[in-house]
């Protein structure tokens, strides 16, 4: 359908241009009305044309890695989508669908051309839309990032806390129960043997007094350690939860499908049996 020039005054990106240009741009852009849930384009698909939103709402999704639908923009009234891969003149990494009735125009690399040539800074305009698009891409990763909460953690702790985990991870071992054993031992037995010369005799005041100290200062130091455990912890139920929410969406999103599917064979279901009938559907 041949689009109106006033049409062309409410987009953004063309508002600056004269009532000529309007009217050439015009003379070459199509005017393309969808109904809903009917889909512009497919992921995989030449990019020979972007879109302008005009009205209606449109969702365009990416396939990550696990097969899992991503949703990527949901452009607003005067925004393209589709634009990076007609200019490169690549296929689409995207899909876009419609959420509802909406009507796009439907723009060329040529149209872009002959934008460009008559009205120079419009490539600013451009230029923005891109680093829209780019910016809830980087915004995506960031969301979307696997996060090792060891790592995170490692990354960010000091002198220390790393200390405190290796004095914790000893404390709590097999070898310092071992060890300490061994010296209390000697410790003890040289005492006993020395008798009236021994310098710490039973009951052992000063070795007291060394535990006390020892188990003084080995207390904060595993609480430290507990506190970076219960740090990790946190973060680990935070990714968990993370996770979890994107596998209820995915089912949600899973149960809408089937439930539509339903609708559907219900609705040919009953086409077909009219047809057998012969009785007209109502």
């Amino acid at each position: 359908m041949t689009c109106n020039p006033d049409v062309l005054k409410s987009v953004p990106l063309f508002a600056l241009l004269d009532e000529e240009e309007t009217a050439v741009l015009a003379a070459q852009v199509e005017l393309k009305r969808f109904a809903a849930r009917e889909r512009i384009y497919k992921q995989g698909q030449p990019g020979g044309q972007a879109y302008v939103m005009l009205s209606g709402k449109v969702r365009v999704t990416t396939v990550d890695e696990d097969h899992q639908e991503v949703v990527v923009d949901e452009p607003a009234i005067g925004e393209f989508f589709g634009f990076a891969s007609m200019l490169e003149q690549t296929l689409h990494q995207t899909s876009a669908t419609t959420l509802e009735e909406c009507s796009c125009l439907e723009v060329s690399r040529d149209d872009i051309a002959i934008l460009l040539e008559r009205k120079p800074m419009a490539g600013m305009d451009l230029l923005t839309a891109l680093s829209r698009q780019l910016h809830s891409s980087q915004q995506l990763i960031r969301t979307r990032a696997s996060r090792n909460p060891n790592e995170l953690i490692e990354k960010e702790s000091t002198l220390g806390e790393r200390i405190a985990d290796h004095v914790a991870r000893f404390g709590g071992s097999w070898t310092f129960i071992i060890t300490f054993f061994i010296l209390m031992t000697i410790y003890t037995s040289i005492n006993v043997l020395l008798g009236t010369r021994a310098w710490d005799p039973y009951p052992f005041i000063l070795l007291n007094l060394f535990l006390s100290m020892l188990a003084a200062l080995q207390a904060p130091v595993i609480m430290m350690s507990q506190n970076r455990q219960d740090t990790k912890d946190r973060l680990r139920g935070e990714l968990d939860f993370d996770v979890n929410r994107r596998a209820a969406s995915d089912i949600q999103g899973l149960s809408r499908k089937l439930n539509q599917l339903d609708e559907k064979i219900d609705d040919i279901g009953t086409l077909l049996r009219h047809q057998d009938s012969g009785t007209p559907q109502s």
